[in-house]
């Protein structure tokens, strides 16, 4: 029985750790592969020395080897359940409780083989040593690295000189848009979004009552542009004159890398608008947390395409949906949770668009999740949303070269 288990445990393990070893996203995942490839490798000399101490006698150390060999599947076999047990699969788990208790039981029955223990002092140290490594690196690889924080790029606008065309009816403004990443982690891009917002202001000659200023308030919380409030311009529900992506979606960023693309916004020359307000968004994922497939375009909202019930209740937003696989940073995760899928929607009206992103099992999108589940999730798959704007430019002077 104890060699069954150990054998087990070496296949169970060793399977988990050369995966790790070859393709975990990140330095800590694939020390922690060669961890689990050293326990099954400890694993499979402690059935041997069980065999040698039982049979043969041909080692004069098998006992203590049969005992190292049980204590680190022990130990191992635990640390893996506690990670299974954030899992899906029940034939996993079920499979680590079993292997877990197993390898408890080897421990004790190894114990009361009257195994002589040479230098038991250094053997302690070894041990405890070992053990302690074993649970910093668990620890750093499962509950310190998933929620850190301060991972975040940045974008940058930056409005040129516009220019008219060449019959004078209308005018350009480009607009430079730079993504610098200065933290160490890569990110992919689950969606980029740029628009542009057409604002009338007119200009009070004198202040303005406090329930204008209420009224504006209430107004502008319902929306999804935001502008400011003032004492003499009066701000009119801005309309949106642009939006296009910047970066492919499924594209990525490479640690402490920039990225500077250029969009031009045209205007006729005789625009109704007094200023327009530029914004660029954007939805993240970390590589080391996340594989991700491509991203590709999967449906809209208005040709039939089904769209969850909470875009729905969303009125005068048209959507559209790119979807893509992800994968796990872990073997351990990759085999005990199901397929995770990335949703990436886009929104946009008359008043303003956005782009954001969600992960979740296939046929769960419609599901609205807690605010808990929402942070659990973007914690597990670093998740950032990086919004930029509004970054104005007064329209005045170019309407004056009519």
């Amino acid at each position: 029985m104890i060699l069954l288990v150990l054998l087990l445990t070496a296949g169970y393990l060793g399977r988990f750790g050369v995966e790790d070893l070859n393709e975990a996203l990140t330095f800590m995942g694939r020390v922690t592969g060669a961890g689990l490839i050293a326990a099954s490798i400890t694993a499979l000399l402690g059935g041997a020395a069980v065999m040698d101490y039982w049979f043969r006698g041909s080692f004069p150390h098998s006992g203590i080897v049969a005992l190292a060999g049980t204590v680190a599947a022990a130990l191992t076999n635990l640390m893996v359940l506690l990670e299974v047990a954030n899992g899906d699969s029940r034939y996993y788990m079920t499979a680590s409780i079993l292997l877990t208790a197993g390898s408890a039981w080897a421990v004790f029955a190894v114990g009361r083989m009257s195994v002589e223990i040479p230098a038991p002092k250094r053997l302690a140290v070894a041990v405890l040593a070992s053990t302690a490594f074993a649970i910093a690196n668990f620890g750093y690889q499962n509950l310190y690295q998933p929620y850190q924080h301060g991972a975040r790029p940045i974008i940058k606008l930056a409005m040129g000189n516009p220019e008219l065309s060449m019959d004078r009816k209308s005018f350009a403004i480009p607009v430079d848009i730079t993504l610098d990443n200065h933290s160490d982690v890569g990110f992919y891009v689950m969606g980029a979004e740029f628009h542009a917002m057409g604002q009338k202001v007119t200009v009070s000659g004198h202040d303005r009552l406090r329930q204008q200023w209420r009224d504006d308030a209430k107004r502008w919380s319902k929306s999804q542009e935001k502008s400011p409030l003032s004492r003499r311009e009066i701000h009119q529900a801005g309309q949106l004159v642009a939006a296009q992506p910047w970066m492919v979606q499924g594209n990525w960023i490479e640690a402490s890398d920039s990225f500077v693309t250029r969009t031009v916004v045209q205007l006729p020359i005789d625009t109704p608008y007094d200023q327009v307000s530029f914004y660029a968004t954007a939805s993240f994922a970390r590589k080391d947390r996340l594989g991700l497939d491509s991203v590709r375009f999967d449906r809209d909202s208005w040709s039939g395409g089904k769209v969850p019930h909470w875009m729905k209740a969303q009125e005068n937003f048209d959507s559209l949906i790119y979807t893509g696989r992800v994968h796990e940073n872990n073997s351990i995760n990759a085999h005990t949770m199901d397929a995770r899928f990335v949703a990436v929607y886009w929104k946009f009206g008359t008043q303003g668009a956005a782009v954001f992103s969600s992960i979740t099992r296939k046929g769960e999108e419609d599901r609205t999740p807690s605010d808990a589940e929402n942070r659990a999730v973007s914690n597990r798959y670093g998740l950032v949303d990086v919004v930029t704007g509004p970054i104005q430019r007064s329209l005045w002077d170019i309407k004056s070269r009519r």
